[in-house]
């Protein structure tokens, strides 16, 4: 017998379907949120400023989250959720398959 699991993620502000998954730190934490399009925009729109004039770190303490594929800049998490979502089958450990990664970048 087959099984399908499917994520819906929902707006940590509202309650509806969010989007992705942003993570985000400050003062020495690092935090999780899932929103929709606009208060994922409104978010990324209320930090750009303090971003642009900030700089990157690397490193830090523990792992992140959501590791990034194979240096691609994308959240493995939100891969996963997005794969199967679409009714893919995706591993749920381990590397992404090439080919859900890029069906993944061709959707975003």
């Amino acid at each position: 017998m087959a099984q399908k699991t499917v994520v819906i993620l929902s707006d940590d502000l509202d309650g509806s379907e969010a989007n992705e998954t942003i993570t985000f730190g400050l003062d020495g934490f690092e935090y999780e949120i899932d929103l929709n399009e606009a208060h994922a925009n409104e978010l990324r729109s209320a930090l750009e400023r303090f971003a642009n004039a900030g700089r990157k770190v690397s490193g830090g303490r523990g792992r992140p989250a959501g590791r990034k594929a194979g240096g691609s800049g994308v959240n493995t998490k939100a891969v996963r959720m997005w794969a199967l979502d679409k009714g893919l089958k995706v591993n749920a450990r381990g590397r992404i398959q090439q080919e859900i990664l890029e069906k993944y970048q061709a959707a975003h």
